[in-house]
Formats: C-alpha cells, structure tokens, sequence
C-alpha cells in the first residue's frame, strides 16, 4: 500500500513539474524576436528612428535599430 501511494505521488510531481516546464517554454518562444540584418538599408546605420521605420514599413519587421558589428548597420528584429 505505502509503495502505491509513494509512486503515484512521485508521478503527480514529475507531471506538474513537467506542465511547469513547458508552459515556460511557450512563454519565451511566443515573445522571442530574432535580430537580422536589414535587406533594404545600405550604407552606414547613424539614425536608429529611421532604421526603425524602415524595418517595420519596408520589411515588416516589429522594430529596427543601429548596432555597430564591424561598421553600423541596421538589423531588424522578427518574430522568431
């Protein structure tokens, strides 16, 4: 009787670990952007607005910004 009772509590611990888990997961996939280089910039990234807008009117990115990676550039971040 004692070794039913001690498995079935160690299985509902390894389910609700394993609900806690991936609702975590979910979580930071949903809201996760990935950060890639502008297709349509060219040249040296000095104004992130207006990297920013363009990413988002011309790419359809959720936002755009200037990082220096060797010379400024514009990378716009996606929905992963």
């Amino acid at each position: 009787m004692a070794k039913k009772s001690s498995s079935f509590c160690l299985s509902a611990i390894f389910l609700v670990l394993l609900l806690v888990a991936n609702t975590g997961m979910v979580r930071e996939v949903d809201g996760a952007l990935c950060e890639k280089p502008s297709l349509t910039w060219s040249g040296n990234c000095r104004n992130t607005q207006h990297c920013d807008k363009q990413c988002q009117s011309w790419e359809g990115a959720k936002h755009g910004a200037c990082h220096k990676r060797g010379n400024w550039k514009c990378f716009c971040y996606h929905a992963c």
